[in-house]
């Protein structure tokens, strides 16, 4: 561990003893090999190898090894499941990296009081399924909800397409076991709906990209599951046009469930990906003179009310430069358009290294926003893939190295990038909707929030973290 331990208390041999000892051999990695997986995730093709991977299993191992490293100042960088898009679990000063994969289990499910207490390490599908069982509905739906883990889903505050009617991953927190840097386990508040004692502590750990706490408990709400959907598929002549049409919607008093962008570019890579490397081809076509789609679904449980919102809709995508709305008639055919939109970002990722942002802004300022990425992307020699959740005004920008030198991608993209963030920020936006800020989006904080923000954050930081060892490096 050169260059990490600064209080010269120990040797790094007897640090890794002292780890073992805490959490048992097995659960404590040195192999060169086996360290370099936890030294990446999904953020374009960066890599910092930690010097040791530490694999606790309950929050007081947890406990005994944040103390441990908060003595001997060791930076420790939490990590879930390795899925990000931003870097925020990624060891950029080496250190630990603390797994936290062997959370895996669903302590309880309150179907009384619609609740239910897991560990941060469940994959977010499966909890949704063995709630979907009881006939209870857990919403926030990530892309990759399939392999990402709830504690992972709760530092970035991820969405997904479902978060346009039913909020975001904090919308259905209430309450967290949390080990602080120190090494103090608390409880952010309690199991109830209703909370107004003190600061909400609750919300301040939702988004904070595991800088002030390593989560080991979560509470979740619940809802009751709707038994039916309405999905189509409705194309359009511009990106602007289906843009408009959004908006349009919802002024019509009609909320969907899902309301999903993508470009007929991103459309045609995802077909490739299913084809080439999934060996699951698409059978939807997609429409001459088309460029771009919409995928809205609707909800509930009154199947003639579903009808007629779905009528509702046509009526005001008529207005625009659309053509044949395609209604999904079958489960299978309503999988097959969501697996469309949810293999965008491998299928991307697969064609070309990518540079990831996912920026929001006011839904109808959308036209302004994707028109002007377009154009910078023209200035800085650069295409792009848009889609996104464009439902709650969050677009993700996916920018392709292509035949790009290296020395442009690494010196010159990024100022085109930082122009992408000036223009959302000029249109009432924001750097992230879910993804986070990490290490990607850490330069360009500056665009978004004052110094007087960024001091306030940092003030945070220093009270929960007094000696910065918990993931550092990364928001500010």
């Amino acid at each position: 561990m050169e260059g990490v331990i600064e209080k010269k208390t120990a040797t790094n041999e007897e640090i890794v003893q002292a780890l073992q000892q805490l959490v048992g051999d097995a659960n404590v990695i040195v192999d060169e090999q086996k360290k370099s997986e936890y030294g990446h995730d999904k953020t374009e093709d960066y890599q910092f190898m930690p010097d040791v991977v530490v694999k606790p299993g309950t929050p007081q191992e947890v406990s005994e090894v944040l103390k441990l490293c908060n003595r001997h100042l060791i930076p420790i960088t939490p990590r879930g499941a390795g899925t990000g898009l931003s870097g925020g679990a990624l060891p950029v000063k080496n250190g630990v990296v603390i797994s936290m994969e062997r959370f895996n289990k669903i302590i309880e499910i309150d179907e009384l009081n619609l609740q239910a207490t897991v560990e941060p390490g469940v994959i977010t599908e499966v909890f949704q399924n063995t709630v979907k069982a009881k006939n209870l509905f857990y919403p926030p739906d990530p892309a990759s909800r399939g392999s990402c883990f709830l504690g992972g889903n709760l530092a970035n505050n991820s969405g997904g397409p479902k978060a346009v009617k039913y909020g975001v991953t904090r919308d259905y927190v209430i309450n967290l076991e949390v080990v602080l840097p120190t090494g103090e386990i608390i409880w952010t508040a309690a199991n109830v709906l209703k909370n107004s004692t003190g600061y909400n502590l609750t919300q301040l750990m939702c988004g904070s990209e595991g800088t002030l706490g390593i989560i080991t408990k979560i509470v979740f709400k619940l809802r009751g599951l709707p038994q039916k959907t309405v999905l189509m598929m409705i194309p359009f002549v511009t990106n602007e046009e289906a843009c408009r049409a959004i908006a349009a919607i919802f002024r019509e008093g009609i909320t969907p469930s899902g309301m999903e962008f993508f470009e007929k570019e991103a459309a045609a890579k995802t077909f490739a990906y299913c084809e080439k490397v999934l060996n699951s081809p698409v059978t939807t076509k997609l429409v001459d003179g088309m460029n771009a789609y919409l995928l809205c679904e609707l909800d509930g449980n009154d199947e003639e009310v579903l009808m007629r919102d779905a009528e509702r809709v046509m009526a005001v995508v008529e207005k625009f430069q659309c053509g044949e709305v395609l209604f999904a008639d079958s489960a299978a055919q309503k999988e097959e358009l969501w697996k469309i939109r949810k293999n965008i970002s491998p299928a991307v990722n697969w064609y070309t290294l990518t540079k990831s942002d996912d920026v929001v802004v006011p839904r109808a300022n959308l036209p302004k926003l994707i028109s002007g990425i377009k154009e910078i992307g023209k200035r800085y020699g650069f295409n792009t893939v848009c889609f996104g959740h464009l439902g709650d005004g969050n677009l993700h920008v996916n920018i392709l190295k292509e035949d790009i030198s290296d020395a442009r991608w690494e010196k010159e993209i990024p100022e085109g990038i930082g122009e992408i963030f000036k223009l959302t920020v000029s249109l009432g936006g924001t750097l992230s909707g879910e993804h986070g800020i990490g290490i990607a989006k850490r330069p360009y904080m500056p665009i978004a929030m004052s110094e007087v923000n960024l001091n306030l954050m940092r003030g945070i930081k220093k009270v929960f973290d007094p000696n910065g060892i918990l993931n550092p490096g990364k928001i500010f």
